[in-house]
């Protein structure tokens, strides 16, 4: 039972700190999983789901003020009223081909050389987008067309590929339709709560048998890990990209990527 809490504790820290910057949580896991040995009966199922809702939470909580008056916003301004209408059309494509592909994304997309080769590739990205002499038009998420929403939406279909990163496509997609980092990031943070309120809703719902017979000793654990960490990312992220920009996750992706592939390489 330690040894459990302690693999609990472990995997609760990666989900929190790796949901919501453009690293790929569910890479990490998977990772994690493989190298490490936390796939065994204790962690099934029911744990992955309920880590993420640690996470989801974690970003409502901090988001639950502005999420009130946007809900208030939504009868009587315009403004609300157009920037609900863009999260759900940011969210629409994403909810059709999860719903669709579910099957093909779990059983064959879900395997760790194509996580290390994505984490590869997708540090790539990070460095070029930071790179490239941009020339922002758009400094609030509230002020984004609609076809950029639907834009972002489309490109966040990418991050069904594990090892992509929801977070980092999402950034990439507003960056190169015009939005600043900040911006970009923020928008990041609206668009993951449809996004992962319905994923963990569907998983949820496929997997409810196994959610009654898991370990909640060992599930407790890891969904408070996961709220904290969460907690902490959201609430420092925007300052830290809006300083630095992407190149500390670009070459984290990097490294993580190439070590994976040698020691898969390796049989390991």
């Amino acid at each position: 039972m330690t040894l459990d809490v302690i693999k609990a504790i472990i995997l609760g820290i990666v989900e929190g700190l790796t949901e919501f910057i453009p690293v790929s949580s569910t890479g990490h896991l998977l990772l994690v999983g493989h190298f490490f040995g936390f796939d065994d009966e204790a962690f099934g199922k029911a744990f992955d789901v309920l880590i993420q809702l640690g996470a989801i939470l974690a970003l409502l909580s901090i988001y639950f003020v502005r999420l009130w008056n946007l809900f208030l916003g939504m009868f009587k301004n315009r403004e609300d009223q157009r920037f609900v209408i863009g999260i759900l059309v940011a969210f629409f494509p994403a909810m059709v081909i999860g719903a669709l592909a579910y099957g093909i994304i779990k059983s064959v997309l879900f395997n760790v050389w194509i996580v290390c080769a994505m984490f590869l590739v997708g540090g790539v990205v990070l460095l070029w987008i930071d790179r490239l002499n941009l020339k922002p038009r758009y400094h609030d998420v509230k002020k984004f067309s609609l076809p950029m929403y639907l834009g972002i939406g489309v490109i966040q279909c990418l991050s069904m590929v594990p090892g992509v990163s929801r977070s980092g496509a999402t950034i990439v997609g507003a960056m190169l339709f015009g939005a600043d980092k900040r911006a970009a990031t923020e928008f990041s943070f609206w668009l993951a709560m449809p996004t992962m309120v319905g994923a963990f809703a569907y998983e949820a719902y496929k997997d409810r048998a196994e959610l009654v017979g898991g370990n909640m000793m060992i599930i407790a654990v890891g969904f408070a890990v996961s709220f904290v960490c969460g907690w902490f990312v959201v609430k420092t992220l925007l300052d830290y990209v809006s300083r630095h920009g992407f190149a500390l996750f670009a070459w984290w992706r990097i490294i993580i990527g190439a070590l994976g592939l040698v020691a898969l390489a390796l049989g390991l």
